[in-house]
């Protein structure tokens, strides 16, 4: 674990992106997309479709990407000419984004009468993955024609990225927008990360629980679920089914999670022992109130003017780490859990003293007050052989750490 994987996050450094345009509205996301790849540190080679060039132009496309933007096949500026060739060999990923009904209908029949689709047939398809962002309207989108077009891609080795809902071009609702840049942008991340987690159903915890004490007041604490979000995010992008149980956040899903929004700390544990038995690793990264009253009241309790505060008797919620580790999945090693622990001073002590309190074979230690709503952490991993710290730096990348961490210890 070195300290420059985490540093800001440069996930697609070293990579060359071609990006396809195919004829549609969405071919306006595809600039933002193109801006995103590259702020994460890719070339991007641009080609468009003569039906892409009446959605936006190759000047726009250029300018963003700091290439020349290829339309023809018979591109003469290519010394060969042979872009269809030249592109695919020199790729790390062709992304047709928009791919229209049209364009994925070419890909299913095998057809190359333009250099984008030319392209993709002349790929290498053993190292240049294809992936696909469909846009068309969602009467398209259902068609079984186009059904039947995109489960034969798939079977041909592209990897289709799956559609938006909402607000269409055309005035209608439902299916078929293309997903949005930063959807896209995790998706190509995620392409290039290491399946350590193939075949592995990963179990997280986030945030804050929320602890009534009448309808507008209750008991919480400052975690924002960031650091749970981004252990959920990599999991997936390490090959896991992830299931995410989040307290009250206000954080977008991660893309191909399962999440499973609860408010309190007894609805967390309804949650996750309904999920536990399916998983086969559980990181217990909420920051979990240790107490709650003992009574919610129905309407908010208002001052009265005496000067009298009403007395407010606590009861212990349930340790949820701690009662999944018991489990005979956990005892028997069916089920790898992971505990977080947030403390404010003498962080290995402490951490060293919960992993035992709690049975599990490693804990992750941070200070609290130092990483609640930040976007960057220092985490202390702690287990039966000591210690390791893993410096300063991005949730995310910390995150990847930790899978990976956590990967090595179930192949042993």
């Amino acid at each position: 674990m070195c300290a420059a994987t985490l540093r800001a996050m440069n996930d697609l450094a070293g990579k060359h992106i071609v990006l396809g345009l195919s004829g549609g509205i969405a071919c306006y996301k595809s600039a933002e997309l193109c801006r995103g790849l590259i702020r994460a540190g890719a070339t991007v080679q641009v080609v468009m479709t003569e039906a892409a060039c009446q959605f936006i132009t190759p000047v726009t496309m250029q300018a963003l990407s700091g290439r020349p933007v290829v339309v023809s096949q018979w591109d003469a500026r290519e010394g060969n000419n042979m872009p269809h060739i030249n592109f695919s060999r020199e790729a790390h990923a062709i992304v047709v984004a928009p791919a229209s009904a049209d364009f994925i209908a070419k890909l299913a029949q095998g057809r190359a009468d333009e250099l984008l689709s030319l392209m993709c047939l002349a790929r290498p398809s053993g190292t240049v993955p294809l992936l696909l962002a469909p846009a068309m309207n969602r009467e398209m989108w259902a068609h079984p024609a186009t059904q039947r077009n995109l489960a034969q891609v798939q079977a041909d080795g592209a990897q289709v990225l799956g559609v938006g809902v909402g607000d269409q071009a055309c005035g209608e609702t439902g299916d078929g927008r293309m997903l949005e840049p930063d959807e896209l942008l995790d998706e190509i991340v995620a392409r290039f990360q290491p399946k350590l987690l193939r075949g592995e159903h990963v179990l997280v915890t986030a945030g804050p629980t929320f602890e009534a004490i009448d309808p507008v007041r209750g008991l919480t604490n400052l975690s924002s679920g960031k650091m749970g979000f981004a252990i959920a995010r990599a999991a997936r992008e390490a090959g896991a089914q992830v299931t995410l149980v989040t307290g009250p956040v206000a954080l977008p899903t991660p893309r191909g999670v399962q999440r499973v929004d609860v408010r309190s700390a007894l609805q967390m544990q309804a949650a996750v022992q309904a999920a536990a038995p399916q998983a086969s690793v559980f990181v217990a990264a909420a920051a979990v109130a240790d107490w709650r009253p003992a009574t919610s009241a129905d309407q908010k309790i208002k001052k009265d003017g005496s000067g009298d505060v009403p007395a407010l008797h606590f009861v212990e919620n349930p340790d949820i780490l701690a009662g999944v580790a018991a489990s005979e999945r956990a005892r028997s090693g069916a089920l790898y859990c992971v505990g977080f622990a947030a403390e404010s001073h003498d962080l290995l002590a402490h951490a060293q003293a919960k992993r035992q309190r709690k049975g599990v074979p490693l804990l992750v230690g941070n200070i609290g007050p130092e990483t609640f709503g930040r976007d960057d952490n220092t985490l202390l991993l702690v287990d039966e052989r000591g210690s390791i710290e893993l410096p300063r730096g991005p949730k995310l990348g910390l995150a990847r750490l930790l899978v990976a961490e956590i990967a090595r210890r179930l192949a042993r």
